[in-house]
This record gives structure tokens, C-alpha cells and sequence, in this order.
């Protein structure tokens, strides 16, 4: 490295999105009993996730990174988990039967708690307080004490992820996810949607070709893969000092890894390449994300790849565009054009989310047309360009919310008083996830087709 890096080099830097802690002592006392906490997650895993992105990099996989734009305190429990691995595990297979490739599937999960925000107080009537950052730093309700930063909720954090990560690798791992048992992850009211019967359709083809593996002696006892996958975590490392306390050395390779989850990425808000977001994920070993806005020019997105990514690994960068359906097609060709006449290798992954936030009625939402259309223009303009539409990166929910309009039910702006439950950004619930999930196989038919046209002719 140019520079010489540690795990707290950043603190050395000019930094964003930074709380004001009342009480620097007690936050310092928090961080150092974090720093003696058990890692959330290892190494090793860390380095079979760049593994398996270093495929998607090189055209032989798809991302799917989804899940709460903020984890709350108040929503944790095991019904709530258990939706969402199940609506994500539906979203996988119709994904991986549209891509006929491996779906890398990572969770916004285990330690998503930390929001950056576009101003630093709200205002409601007469009285401004501090924004609200995320359970990890302050709380949600709009009065002065429970706006205050409190160190204590990090140690919250940290064990509601712990407790998480378990009950997530059980599910993994202990027989949840087997294939044979694809007709039971339907969830409630998904049974009831427009999309339920497309479902059915390919879940059957599903257990035909399994009934036909075992026939043949094929089954999930003596084949693990039948039975297992493999789940990721990953959130946005905006609060430094937290992670910093779990940055351990990997005792196998004397590297250093974030082991707050597998893989953390950069917002848009704090992607400075001199300041302290940029300087600490150079330094670590995890697979890196970096959010890509309309601000971003192309030389700008080259200093980043540099920084980040010096040795020019498939796999340690994944670059998560977040434009809007009206700016994408202004924006993403030149990215793509610089990346690649530099050579870098790099995971494109598009973000429909953040770009096509409005107001309505009152709430903030997300119409389902902006975003699919945003996802369509991905796909094509990756098309065009000849390079690999890699992955989406959503916000979701497993329960049955209302918080973005559209989707087969049609989900209007007066629907969203009746179940609008985030803490922060709206997300969208299992049904129009699993219908997007739908229409994204639906197009990556298609790619595989006019390829295999292409090839014919």
C-alpha cells in the first residue's frame, strides 16, 4: 500500500455521516469491550464469498444482495428472520432458473443498523432534534432523550446480530433450504397473489427434476448441496469505530478482516477517496461494495477502483449503481466504458432503490414501475456495452408490508397508512419482491437466448 494502513489509520482522516457522542469516554469504553467480543463471522468465509464473486465478475453468476434498509431493535425475532430467508430463498431459485447460473446470495442482515442521512436534524412543528441514524446510534422516536447517541446501543447491536447469524446458519444448514421442500416456502399471502401460480409453475419443474434425482438415487441425504446453501451477511460500514473494534488479524493468512460481516460496502454519502470510509475498507480483506450515484464521474470511479482495489481481484469489488430510472442511461455507459478499457474486474450491481425514492401522501415511497424499469435499462445498457449485468441490491422485507406502490396488486397511495413499518426507507414486501425476482428471470431468458442466437448464426 502507498500508505501505511491499521485499523485505525481512518482516524486520522476527514470523515461524514459521523454522530456526536455526548460522552467520548463511555463510547470509548464500548468500543474497547467490543474489541474483546467473539467475531460475528470468520475469515474464511468471508474469502469463500469473494470466491464465488469472483465468478459473477467473470460472467458465471448472478448477485442477489437484499434485505432491511435499517435492522430495528423493536422488529427482532424469529418469525421475522424466518420470512425473510424464506421470501430470499424464493427470489434465489426463480433467479437461478432465469440465469441457469449460481445466484450468490447475500443478506442486508446481522448488522445493517447504521443510516446515513442527507441532513443532520429533523424537523417537526416547532422542534428540531438530531436525525435518527439507526438503532445502533440513537433511537427512533422524535423526542430529545432517545435522540442523543448512546455507545450502549452498539453492544445491542452486536448481539442482536450474533443471535441472527445463528438462527440464519441454522436455517442454511440445518435442512430449511431443501430443495425438496420448495412447495413449503410459499408464505401466507403470497398463496393469494398474481404471481402464486407462475411460482407453482416453476416450483413443480423443480420437483419433478428432483423426484427424477432420486429416482436415480440422487437425494439431499447423500448430496449435501440438495439441502445446504450458503447465506452471506453484509451491511454498510458507516460507523468506524464500531468497526474497527471487530477488525481482527485472520490467524491463517495474517490479513485483516472486518468480522462485522462478510462483506460491507461504502455508501454514496461517504465515498471520498481521502477521507475515512475509503481509507479503513482499503485495508480490510473482506469483498468490498461500493455505491456508485450520479455525482460519481468515471475518472472519480477509477481513483476508487485504485484505492480499493489495487491488486485488481475478481471478486473484492462489487460496484452497486444507484441512479434512478431517468438517469441511469445519462450515467452508467461511461462508467462501464472506463472500467473497461482500464481492465479492472470488477461485480456490476444495480441498486434500484435509492434512486427512485418520492414523497406521497405524506410518506416516502417507492414506485415498483420506476424500479423495474431501472432494472430493464441495467440489463440493457449491460447488453449493449458487452459486459455481465451481475447482480441487484434491494431493500425487502419478508412480511407483508405496504411501503412501495405498484406490483401486481397495484398498491396505491392510499394503501400505504395500512402496513408502512420501516424505520427508514420504504421496502418491498415478499410478494413484490418475488414478482421482481419473476420479471428479472424473465429478461435473463431472454440475454441467454438472443445469446445462443448470436452463436447459431
Amino acid at each position: 500500500m502507498a500508505q501505511t494502513w491499521t485499523p485505525n489509520s481512518w482516524r486520522q482522516k476527514p470523515i461524514q455521516q459521523v454522530p456526536d457522542y455526548p460522552d467520548l469516554a463511555a463510547l470509548e469504553a464500548v468500543e474497547t469491550r467490543l474489541a474483546k467480543y467473539p467475531p460475528l463471522v470468520f475469515a474464511g468465509e468471508a474469502r469463500r464469498l469473494k470466491t464465488a464473486l469472483a465468478n459473477v465478475a467473470e460472467g458465471r453468476g448472478f448477485l442477489l444482495q437484499g434485505g432491511d434498509c435499517a435492522e430495528s431493535f423493536a422488529e427482532h425475532g424469529a418469525d421475522t428472520i424466518r420470512d425473510f430467508f424464506r421470501a430470499f430463498l424464493q427470489m434465489a431459485v426463480v433467479l437461478t432458473f432465469g440465469a441457469q447460473q449460481p445466484v450468490v446470495k447475500v443478506g442486508r442482515i446481522a448488522g445493517q443498523f447504521a443510516k446515513p442521512r442527507s441532513s443532520g436534524v429533523e424537523k417537526q412543528g416547532d422542534v428540531t432534534l438530531p436525525s435518527y441514524r439507526g438503532d445502533i446510534i440513537n433511537g427512533i422516536e422524535f423526542t430529545e432523550e432517545a435522540r442523543v447517541p448512546n455507545p450502549e446501543r452498539q453492544v445491542m447491536a452486536y448481539r442482536q446480530s450474533a443471535a441472527t447469524l445463528n438462527l440464519l446458519r441454522a436455517f442454511a444448514m440445518g435442512g430449511y433450504a431443501n430443495l425438496e421442500n420448495v412447495h413449503q416456502w410459499m408464505l401466507g399471502f403470497v398463496k393469494d397473489s398474481p404471481q402464486a401460480e407462475r411460482y407453482r409453475k416453476l416450483a413443480d419443474r423443480i420437483s419433478e427434476t428432483m423426484d427424477f434425482m432420486k429416482a436415480i438415487g440422487i437425494t439431499s441425504e447423500n448430496h449435501p448441496s440438495l439441502r445446504e446453501t450458503d447465506f452471506f451477511t453484509s451491511h454498510e460500514a458507516l460507523l468506524l469505530g464500531y468497526e474497527q473494534a471487530l477488525t481482527r488479524v485472520d490467524s491463517t493468512s495474517g490479513d485483516w478482516y472486518a468480522t462485522s460481516g462478510h462483506m460491507i460496502w461504502i455508501g454514496d454519502r461517504t465515498r471520498q477517496p481521502d477521507h475515512a470510509h475509503v481509507e479503513y475498507c482499503r485495508g480490510i480483506k473482506n469483498p468490498l461494495g461500493l455505491k456508485c450515484g450520479p455525482s460519481l464521474t468515471a475518472d472519480g470511479l477509477l481513483e476508487l477502483i485504485d484505492l480499493l482495489n489495487p491488486a485488481n481481484e475478481p471478486g473484492r469489488l462489487t460496484l452497486i449503481c444507484r441512479f434512478g430510472h431517468d438517469k441511469v442511461a445519462e450515467h452508467l455507459p461511461r462508467l462501464i466504458r472506463a472500467v473497461e478499457r482500464e481492465g479492472k474486474k470488477v461485480v456490476w450491481s444495480c441498486d434500484p432503490m435509492h434512486g427512485n425514492t418520492i414523497t406521497l401522501n405524506n410518506y416516502k415511497t417507492r414506485p415498483f414501475e420506476r424500479i423495474l424499469s431501472e432494472v430493464e435499462s441495467f440489463f440493457q445498457i449491460h447488453r449493449a456495452e458487452g459486459t455481465h449485468p451481475g447482480g441487484i441490491h434491494i431493500e425487502m422485507t419478508g412480511n407483508d408490508v405496504t411501503e412501495c406502490t405498484g406490483g401486481a396488486r397495484a398498491l396505491s397511495g392510499d394503501d400505504l397508512a395500512d402496513r408502512y413499518h420501516t424505520h427508514c426507507d420504504p421496502r418491498l414486501n415478499a410478494d413484490q419482491a418475488l414478482e421482481l425476482a419473476f420479471l428479472l428471470a424473465e429478461r435473463m431468458k431472454g440475454g441467454r437466448d438472443e445469446k445462443k442466437m448470436v452463436v447459431n448464426g
